[in-house]
């Protein structure tokens, strides 16, 4: 059976950068030629510390070992290639026919944080006579392992320029502080995607020495689908498995919580023992953990099962076929979400050590891999399935780009890195004013009768506020913002608070990424398609953040109030209208059109009131405030409303607060409709329950504490019992639109993600 080849997708490795490496190179070449000599070769180290980086090496020394006249190459091995219970994959380099110039046993055994520690410290004590003795020009360094760092430190310290691969990839777990660490230290870097590029150029790495060249693994893969796969299926998983019907398990410790990654993988060998599928699982890398997870495998027999095949060690160009052939491959190896995305193979990745990869459609993540459920079920939805071919990582031809690259160093420039700091507008001194300064936001509230701006402390507390009503026109209502934020601005000066950037909540329907408003409510005129973060961005000269005010709520709750430290919550706001915001796993949800959330127009009757965006039986046509003045109106009309010890000033329009108060003097009438309004608002959150389930909803706006009891009451009569402990309360913050419009800035301002 040969594999279905999907339309491959468009590589990013061609275009403007493209062009602009031949011509760098045509620039430079007559020019490094002269300064090198003629005759000089570059003489360059590659050290490999085990099969996954050789993986990626290998092609370059291949490519290197063709143009002698160029390069001579000096092979350093050390780390686990030569360790027999990790395979002793140093044979696979000799079988590759390189003369390896020197081995180093730099690991000590233990498996633990302590021995890789210790690891460092020996490579570190061992490199510096191997480097002495071998004088590279250059030396090619991988990825983020210890050992890596430890090759990086070493070179770096003895004046050795260093080229780093895969710099600017983001993972998710101790190796990226170790991946960027080897960045900082690295002279020259090829990177694999366009947003590893971006990267490494927002941490300020000089954008001359770095090449997107894609993966090098990439070269040798993506030629390797259509050679003999099926005696490599057999000499693997036996002779009675055909292709798409067996697993590659392939899961290592994550060295920052290595008791929950114990846990995962007994739970996936669970699992993969209830697939009841042939299964090939490779032993975890050196991380520490791994000893661990060997004494999980024994204890389950896994070693011994009918369905499993337990190996140290697969050569990379027999791997290739085998996980381009299975039906799943299910770890949390990088290898899941990077190479096999080439062949569509379907991918089950477990858990946080890949959660910032970027991933082909191939790939399901299961980050709360708690249960053997949840991992039997992402078994269920991928295997056997076919998905189109990526090539996010590469298209094949980046060895010949690395070539290049080398060629093109120019050993008589400066050794010495230069970084390429952003501009720094202003030198704010470190005087004591400076230093007692309150770190602040400008908040501003765009409500349908008032405009407020406040400034507003990191704690939450409200400096000073500023009111004026809401102008029915566009220009007078940005002309009035713009006035009022920078008023408020030069009066954070006198009051010794520093201002961070303005943070805006309004009404609406809003693109965060771009600050614009896209649809607003009825409620504000002429608020359509607006651009709010150009114009007071430009006059203020600080960041401008906007989002809609439901959002903001939600913000609030999860800065200032009671939805702090929670994963996940859903806030309503009752005023007005009626509004929300969902925080899930900490992240505000803003949907694929920035249309999440409007909870008010969830639907709870069909034959309901019209409701303001054209539909019937809205939450918000019964339980908000426009609604209650509806039928307070009414009732006074039918003169139903007052009761003794009320009165309604002719100057005064009916609203929802005499009906309210009504309710509250014994009009029966009256709270017959709160009852029903707080009924149809109940009965919007029992859904959001069914469909979220957060572990709380807030309440938040002026009708709050009116709805809190009958909401309650409908979830214990209409909700599952599995929803109905969870706790709904009123919001105890006083100005959530304004705190949620400070939060967006302090968030990021203070480096938390927004």
């Amino acid at each position: 059976m040969e594999i279905t080849v999907y339309p491959q997708q468009k590589s990013s490795f061609q275009g403007p950068h493209e062009l602009y490496f031949k011509n760098l190179i045509k620039r430079k070449k007559k020019q490094v030629m002269e300064k090198n000599g003629d005759n000089r070769k570059l003489r360059v180290c590659v050290a490999t510390c085990n099969r996954a980086d050789y993986s990626k090496l290998a092609p370059i020394m291949f490519g290197i070992k063709t143009e002698p006249e160029f390069f001579e190459l000096d092979v350093v091995v050390l780390g686990s290639h030569l360790i027999d219970d990790y395979g002793n994959t140093y044979r696979m380099i000799e079988q590759d026919d390189f003369d390896i110039n020197t081995r180093l046993h730099t690991i000590v055994r233990g498996e633990d944080e302590a021995a890789m520690v210790e690891s460092v410290g020996l490579a570190l004590v061992k490199l510096p006579d191997v480097l002495n003795r071998l004088k590279p020009d250059i030396m090619i360094v991988h990825g983020d392992r210890f050992d890596a760092l430890a090759l990086a430190t070493s070179a770096a310290l003895m004046n050795i320029r260093i080229l780093h691969i895969e710099g600017g990839e983001v993972s998710g777990t101790i190796d990226d502080s170790i991946r960027h660490a080897i960045t900082k230290l690295a002279h020259y870097h090829v990177c694999c995607t366009r947003s590893a590029e971006q990267h490494l150029i927002s941490m300020c790495e000089d954008h001359d020495r770095i090449l997107l060249a894609g993966c090098p693994s990439y070269d040798k893969l993506l030629s390797a689908k259509n050679k003999d796969y099926m005696s490599t299926i057999r000499m693997w998983l036996g002779d009675d498995v055909k292709s798409k019907d067996y697993i590659v398990a392939l899961q290592h410790p994550v060295t920052t919580d290595i008791k929950h990654s114990i846990k995962m993988f007994e739970l996936t060998l669970d699992a993969l023992i209830s697939f009841n599928k042939r299964t090939l699982v490779l032993f975890p890398n050196i991380d520490a953990g791994s000893k661990e997870m060997v004494r999980v495998m024994r204890k389950k027999g896994i070693e011994h099962h009918p369905n499993f095949r337990a190996v140290k060690h697969v050569p990379f160009d027999q791997f290739i076929q085998l996980v381009a052939h299975a039906g799943c491959m299910i770890g949390n190896s990088s290898c899941g979400v990077r190479e096999v995305g080439a062949f569509g193979t379907p991918v089950i990745n477990l858990g946080t050590r890949q959660i910032g990869r970027e991933t082909g459609q191939n790939v399901l993540h299961v980050r709360d891999a708690d249960t053997q459920d949840k991992i039997l079920q992402a078994l269920n939805l991928q295997f056997g399935k076919q998905y189109p071919c990526s090539k996010i990582y590469g298209d094949g031809n980046a060895v010949p780009r690395i070539l290049k690259f080398l060629k093109s160093i120019d050993l008589q420039e400066p050794l010495q890195k230069k970084f390429c700091f952003p501009p720094v507008k202003e030198n704010i001194s470190q005087d004591i004013d400076h230093i007692l300064e309150t770190l602040s936001a400008l908040a501003v509230d765009l409500g349908g009768t008032n405009l407020r701006v406040a400034i507003v402390s990191m704690k939450g507390e409200i400096v000073k506020k500023y009111t004026q009503f809401n102008p029915k026109t566009y220009e007078e209502r940005i002309n009035l913002i713009l006035q009022m934020c920078v008023e408020a601005a030069a009066e954070a000066v006198k009051l010794n608070c520093r201002i961070l950037g303005v943070g805006i909540s309004t009404g609406g329907r809003v693109n965060p990424r771009e600050g614009i408003v896209l649809h607003s409510t009825k409620l504000i005129q002429e608020w359509n398609s607006v651009d709010l973060r150009t114009p007071l961005s430009d006059t203020l000269h600080l960041p401008v953040w906007v989002d809609n005010d439901g959002n903001c709520a939600a913000l609030a709750e999860r800065k200032f109030g009671q939805g702090k430290g929670l994963e996940n919550f859903v806030t309503l706001i009752t005023g007005t209208g009626i509004g929300g915001g969902i925080i899930h796993q900490h992240e505000l949800i803003h949907g694929s059109s920035f249309c999440a959330a409007e909870l008010g127009h969830l639907v709870v009757s069909l034959g309901g009131p019209d409701c303001s965006c054209g539909s019937r039986g809205c939450i918000e046509a019964y339980a908000s405030g426009m609604a209650l003045q509806r039928e307070a109106k009414k009732l006074h009309d039918e003169d139903l409303l007052l009761v003794e010890g009320m009165s309604v000033p002719k100057d005064e329009a009916v609203g929802a607060l005499h009906l309210i108060q009504a309710a509250k003097l014994g009009n029966a009438k009256a709270q017959s409709i709160l009852r029903t309004a707080g009924t149809a608002l109940g009965l919007g959150i029992v859904n959001i329950l069914h469909t979220m389930n957060p572990s709380l909803v807030i309440l938040s706006g002026v009708l709050a504490s009116h709805y809190i009891h009958i909401v309650k009451d409908v979830i214990r009569q209409q909700a599952l019992s599995s929803v109905q402990d969870v706790d709904v309360v009123v919001s105890n913050l006083v100005d959530p639109a304004l705190l949620g419009a400070a939060s967006m800035v302090l968030d990021y301002t203070t480096r938390r993600i927004y």
